[in-house]
């Protein structure tokens, strides 16, 4: 089990400015120390995962305007049930056994910065969602 937690932490890249201090709330330091590397980590899979999720819900994303695109990026990931799942296993997945007992106690809240990190993504990578 050390050996899956060490290939855990060292698969994720540092992000210099995601600072943890004494003086940071803990729920803010879980996600700078393990939400924020993870979706930098994911970003591909993340992308990958919305461009199937498009074309399942039958390509009206590439119809959009580009402000409509972003609402729609955003009600996706908030409203969708299966995909907000799909998107939080692939956070939870990387966990370390730790991490996911620090998880588990406020849940609720980590699986909004969890989505909010996923909607972020996904925004600033727009670019990459046009129909080839």
């Amino acid at each position: 089990m050390e050996n899956r937690e060490k290939s855990l932490l060292e698969l994720r890249p540092v992000i210099r400015n995601a600072k943890v201090n004494s003086d940071t709330l803990s729920a803010e330091a879980f996600q700078n120390k393990t939400l924020r590397p993870i979706a930098k980590f994911q970003n591909d899979l993340l992308i990958e995962m919305f461009k199937v999720y498009i074309n399942y819900r039958k390509n009206k994303f590439y119809e959009l305007s580009l402000e409509n695109k972003l609402k729609y990026i955003e009600e996706a990931v908030k409203k969708d049930a299966k995909l907000r799942r799909q998107v939080q296993g692939v956070f939870i997945g990387l966990f370390s056994i730790e991490e996911y007992m620090e998880y588990s106690k406020d849940y609720k809240s980590f699986n909004k910065r969890i989505n909010n990190l996923c909607i972020e993504r996904l925004k600033s990578n727009i670019q990459l969602f046009e129909k080839v």
